[in-house]
């Protein structure tokens, strides 16, 4: 089952540092938001393989949207 990693906050994705198909360890960074001109690192949760990455650098999400899936 994939873990899904999903935003906190609404923020700009301001760096992707993974790819999907990537291998990561929990506590890996995924992504970098950007909000309020702090930078937030997403990190992965659990060690797999990044199955999805539902965002690019640009985006901006919002609370709750779905940021990458890890299997």
């Amino acid at each position: 089952m994939a873990e899904e990693i999903r935003a906190e906050m609404v923020a700009n994705v301001w760096k992707v540092v993974v790819s999907a198909g990537d291998t990561v360890s929990e506590g890996d960074t995924l992504v970098i938001l950007e909000s309020m001109k702090m930078e937030i690192p997403v990190v992965a949760e659990a060690d797999g393989v990044v199955q999805k990455l539902a965002v690019n650098e640009g985006d901006v999400v919002q609370d709750g949207d779905l940021i990458a899936e890890i299997g």
